[in-house]
């Protein structure tokens, strides 16, 4: 496999299984998912990664609804095998010797992608740099700094210690893997001759070897260093005597920047967000390929049992979703209830919540900061409750906020206080320790996914991508993906955030509503073999787009293999 792989995927975090930690979101998620596709596809890949021993973080949500952390402990032993590869890397000048344990992931047709994860926890290191691999996003940007050297530099320098040395490209899944070019330019300066080629000649040659995918339009989600800081921490291990504006841009480094000037293609995850990034980045040519997910990965049983059986080869050929069209509405409906009544009896019995199979069930999941706008659904308790009162409705959540986002925890906290006030109209669960078992349960067991972003901000998102598949259609602001994805009440639902009415709280509140109140809700409980349609249409439309496989296909003729 290492002669035959040509592409290099790089992710701070890869999510492969619930029970090892090594994710913290959709950015982990969507790479494990692009590597499971590229194992069913046979592409030639090869991933590289962080070890975070201690996880992103394990959850807790006290009485009051306030959010702790504690580390995460996991067996590694148990999921990854030690390659007994160790490399060494500089980082302050001084040597940090790293580990890579392996994790295979096999395709549908026998294929494996081998996975790569760094570990820094090896008894010749200090206790300091034996810590810089366990947790995910933890510490201050110093210690970001030192994991991202570990990812990028050291992550090509155990490629190659592991045999990969003809990698025909190398993606970056989001900048924290940009130092990658670094390493390359210094291998190309240790071949013989080298000082008799251009500056310009080896950073060509660099551009033609990487592929870059941004995945936030938040400035904030760019890393960016200040220019002492990272020449101490990176020393000699630049090129030509020093960072130099090459490498800096407005007197930091800013791995996203870096990424772009050395990279031979760029996109954003969805259309949307391309035009968002370039403007952001006016100076680069910027593409889109719209997110995907892994089918196989995230359809439940019961839907994954008729696709079986009307669509033989739908996981090999995601397109042919569509001929879900010819498949009963009965037969749409038995699956769906029985993944509803599944996910129901776990949380009743876990919670004690009450909730009702009849009801209308609202499933929101996703990281709890503010842009989110997790609560903007209780705008108005008044007017909630009165259409509550006419049309049963329950809201099960999930989410975890980072760490130091205490704004984040205040909507948690806050959705708390409302599921006490709330109780005697409306039945609210906010479920703690969301992970991807949890995700598959709410993504197949709802009725409807709700997404309420402040646009632009949503870059593609894709939880409602893994309700399509099971069948059950959005509720969503107009942007990310579901600009693509939405056709008004054949996919799913959008609620106005249009030019013509300008996007606030008061207004998308009142539009979702609106949606709920006279065109959902009488939909689903007056004439709900028509509702049915619209989780069938989300399958066949949605679904036989909005996977990965699609996006690789564009990933090989756009980046990977085109010129």
């Amino acid at each position: 496999m290492k002669s035959k792989s040509s592409i290099a995927y790089f992710s701070m975090e890869i999510g492969l299984d619930s029970d090892m930690p090594t994710y913290a979101g959709g950015l982990g998620v969507l790479a494990g998912d692009t590597i499971r596709s590229a194992a069913d596809m046979g592409i030639p890949f090869v991933a590289i990664s962080l070890l975070p021993r201690k996880g992103y973080f394990y959850q807790s949500i006290d009485a009051t609804g306030w959010q702790t952390e504690q580390p995460v402990v996991w067996p590694v032993e148990d999921y990854l095998i030690d390659t007994g590869i160790v490399i060494e890397l500089e980082i302050e000048q001084r040597l940090i010797k790293v580990r890579s344990w392996l994790f295979e992931v096999e395709g549908s047709k026998g294929n494996r992608v081998p996975v790569y994860f760094l570990d820094t926890n090896l008894p010749e290191n200090s206790e300091f740099d034996r810590t810089l691999t366990h947790f995910l996003y933890g510490g201050d940007i110093f210690f970001r700094l030192c994991q991202e050297v570990i990812l990028g530099v050291g992550g090509v320098k155990m490629l190659r210690a592991l045999g990969y040395a003809n990698l025909k490209r190398f993606h970056m899944n989001e900048g924290h893997a940009s130092l990658l070019v670094i390493e390359l330019l210094n291998e190309l300066m240790a071949q013989p001759h080298a000082e008799e080629r251009s500056i310009d000649d080896l950073y060509a040659h660099i551009h033609s070897k990487c592929v870059f995918t941004t995945h936030t339009p938040v400035p904030a989600g760019h890393d960016k260093f200040p220019v002492d800081m990272a020449n101490r921490v990176l020393g000699n291990k630049v090129p030509f005597c020093n960072l130099n504006e090459d490498f800096y841009y407005k007197n930091e480094l800013n791995m996203t920047y870096l990424a772009l000037k050395y990279s031979r293609f760029v996109n954003g995850v969805a259309k949307k967000h391309q035009e968002i990034s370039q403007h952001m980045f006016s100076d680069y040519k910027i593409d889109s390929i719209t997110n995907g997910i892994h089918i196989g990965t995230w359809i439940a049983k019961p839907m994954e049992k008729i696709l079986n059986r009307a669509i033989p080869d739908w996981c090999n050929d995601n397109s042919s979703l569509r001929y879900i069209l010819g498949v009963d509405l009965e037969s749409i409906k038995q699956a769906h209830r029985s993944s509803k009544n599944k996910l129901l009896r776990d949380i009743n019995q876990h919670t004690n919540a009450g909730l009702n199979m009849k009801h209308f069930t609202i499933g929101f999941a996703r990281r709890m900061t503010p842009y989110k706008r997790a609560d903007l659904i209780f705008s108005d308790l008044d007017r909630l409750k009165k259409i509550a009162k006419q049309f049963p409705l329950q809201i099960i959540y999930a989410g975890k906020a980072h760490p130091h986002d205490h704004n984040g925890k205040d909507i948690i906290q806050h959705i708390y206080r409302l599921k006490e006030e709330l109780k005697d109209s409306i039945k609210i669960v906010f479920l703690s320790g969301y992970d991807m078992n949890l995700a598959r349960e709410l993504v197949s067991g709802c009725d409807i996914w709700l997404n309420t972003p402040q646009p632009p901000m949503e870059a593609s998102g894709t939880s409602g991508m893994k309700a399509a598949i099971n069948g059950v259609p959005s509720l969503s602001v107009l942007d990310g993906w579901w600009i693509e994805g939405c056709i008004e009440n054949v996919t799913g639902w959008s609620f106005d955030s249009s030019e013509e009415h300008k996007s606030t709280q008061e207004n998308d509140a009142n539009s979702l509503y609106d949606k709920l109140e006279k065109t959902i809700l009488p939909l689903f409980y007056n004439t709900n073999d028509e509702y049915v349609k619209v989780m069938r249409n989300a399958i066949a439309i949605n679904g036989s787009f909005f996977n990965t496989e699609r996006m690789l296909n564009q990933y090989i003729s756009k980046a990977y293999f085109g010129e």
